[in-house]
């Protein structure tokens, strides 16, 4: 996951990222400032003629620091991932050994606007339309595998139910070997509890369009049914463009674009027995005390959550409220 910030800086509303970030035709004028910064670098990427895998993780994190720092915003990127990955190996949402005769890439894109209520934003349903444009034209997923749930009257609106009835769907028709990206441009929250896995003592929760009556979904929920039950073998990317974002997925490893941090860390304050994945035959308790071993023995190699080596990289912005 990559995070514009940490849990507890916010995100930045840009009033017009065409002026302000260098986007092919960009959809609208406002929208997040991560977003536009990592469209931004990808697409300056793909311009100059670079292979998907030219830019490692450390590049792209950088250089999207690098662009928000150039237009005013202070957000640090961060990255974190359900096991340790390297991050001078390249970046790819849609790595080399997908096979497009027998695999599938699949999106799910969430922007929420918060139309007609209290704290309206004015760039999510751009954001979405954004990074849809960038997944069909550049990365090749079809329209038809694109799920967009935004309060615009046009798609179905991104509703509690309608949220996790969209992500338990993707985690059911994901196969090995498949790819899935997923973005969420809105607002997000904190929920304090007493212990927890938080630096910052709270729960990160989405806010659907609906939290007034349905309520908030928090990060322990996302955990439970947008991760654990992925299958082995897919690759999933996501990104979360919101305020206090840094770890909305509670994974266990991260590495901070500051400038001081080389290598992916691994974040001790998650619970790694809870958050082993469960297969068809349950959790099994070797495997369970196998796995925290291993974390607790350095240089850790990586942390397999469940299933399998699943690569699932969150990417969030946190700035939110901050209109520019």
């Amino acid at each position: 996951m990559i995070s514009g910030s940490h849990d507890v800086q916010t995100s930045a509303d840009v009033k017009n990222i065409g002026s302000s970030f260098a986007l092919p035709d960009p959809a609208g004028r406002a929208g997040g400032a991560c977003t536009a910064a990592l469209l931004e670098v990808l697409y300056r990427y793909y311009d100059e003629g670079h292979d998907d895998d030219d830019a490692s993780w450390v590049e792209v994190l950088r250089e999207m620091r690098s662009v928000l720092q150039q237009r005013g915003y202070d957000q640090v990127p961060q990255l974190t991932s359900s096991r340790m990955i390297d991050v001078h190996d390249p970046f790819v949402i849609t790595p080399s050994s997908f096979n497009p005769k027998k695999n599938t890439q699949r999106a799910v894109l969430i922007g929420i606007n918060y139309v007609n209520q209290k704290g309206e934003l004015s760039g999510c349903h751009n954001d979405v339309l954004n990074i849809a444009k960038y997944l069909r034209e550049v990365q090749g997923f079809k329209k038809e595998n694109i799920t967009i749930l935004m309060d615009d009257g046009h798609h179905k609106d991104p509703t509690k139910s309608e949220i996790m009835k969209a992500y338990k769907k993707v985690v059911k028709e994901s196969q090995d070997g498949d790819v899935v990206f997923c973005h969420y441009s809105g607002e997000l929250t904190g929920f304090y509890v007493v212990i927890g896995d938080e630096d910052d003592g709270y729960d990160e929760t989405l806010i659907p369009v609906d939290y007034q009556k349905a309520g908030q979904i928090r990060d322990d929920d996302l955990l439970k049914v947008l991760v654990h039950p992925m299958r082995a073998g897919v690759t999933m990317t996501c990104l979360m463009d919101c305020c206090h974002s840094g770890t909305v997925l509670d994974l266990p490893y991260r590495f901070t674009a500051d400038g001081d941090v080389e290598e992916m860390e691994m974040n001790e304050k998650v619970n790694f027995t809870d958050a082993l994945w469960t297969t068809a035959g349950g959790l099994v308790a070797a495997a369970a005390a196998s796995a925290v071993a291993a974390v607790t023995t350095p240089p850790p190699e990586m942390m397999i959550l469940g299933g399998g080596p699943n690569a699932i990289h969150e990417y969030s912005d946190t700035g939110c409220c901050v209109v520019s």
